[in-house]
């Protein structure tokens, strides 16, 4: 399906893959290192790969895959292959709790593969109670040892709460965004026009969400124990790249 274009001098495709095999992509810095950035990864992630893996290897990969992604040097991905491979099984190193946002695609900004990330989607990223038990789930039964907030440059559900927004049960969520404009401290034009505010806004939002993440007896045990790390991020549309943060 892909072709080699690698020298003689260097290994094959097929050698690298094989020595990738079973390992995560946010976890193989040593084949990263080759500088090949065209690879083709069939192999979804494995229990024992992940098991080895720890939470600040996990967060540095997805840093990585994010320069990848904004560099124009993803991976080539064999999704099916990896449908397959994890079709009897899956053991994620790390939950993403994102925005709905079209242009905020996680997988593909983090350039992870199936099998690599959970991924919970809702507008403004917030965490609700349906929220925190699909992330005890990831975490507590499933081993992910990574939980990603991510919110991002120009978000919508931010504008709303700041215009205060009124609209079927769109209200109710927005209402959870509105302490991040009061905890924000700004002291230019506070509207949703202005797009420094709007951004200012949806990082302290960030913030407020993995505090209420925490107020999670079963994740905030899992913090304490070194176990799980909760980190924060912020995505910008135009450049493509994330900025972590862990407070």
């Amino acid at each position: 399906m892909y072709k080699d274009t690698l020298p003689s001098s260097e290994p094959t495709r097929r050698t690298l893959i094989k020595r990738a095999a079973g390992l995560s992509i946010l976890g193989i810095a040593g084949v990263m290192s080759v500088g090949i950035p065209s690879l083709s990864y069939a192999a979804a992630m494995t229990r024992e790969a992940r098991d080895k893996l720890t939470p600040d290897e996990i967060i540095e990969g997805l840093k990585q895959g994010n320069i990848r992604f904004h560099s124009g040097k993803a991976h080539q991905h064999n999704y099916l292959a990896q449908k397959r491979s994890s079709a009897a099984g899956q053991f994620p190193s790390a939950v993403i709790l994102s925005c709905i946002d079209s242009r905020a695609p996680a997988e593909i900004i983090l350039d992870t593969g199936i099998g690599e990330a959970f991924n919970s989607r809702i507008a403004g990223n917030i965490a609700n109670d349906d929220i925190l038990g699909s992330l005890e789930f990831a975490c507590a039964a499933a081993g992910a040892k990574v939980i990603l907030v991510m919110g991002h440059t120009a978000c919508g559900a931010v504008k709303g709460a700041i215009d205060n927004v009124q609209l079927g049960h769109l209200t109710g969520l927005l209402d959870k965004i509105k302490p991040a404009i009061d905890k924000t401290e700004y002291t230019k034009e506070r509207t949703s026009s202005n797009d420094e505010f709007v951004d200012a806004v949806a990082r302290t939002n960030v913030k407020l969400t993995m505090d209420e993440i925490r107020k999670s007896d079963i994740l905030n045990k899992l913090e304490s124990d070194g176990k799980l790390k909760i980190v924060g991020s912020m995505y910008d549309l135009a450049a493509g790249k994330v900025e972590f943060f862990t407070e």
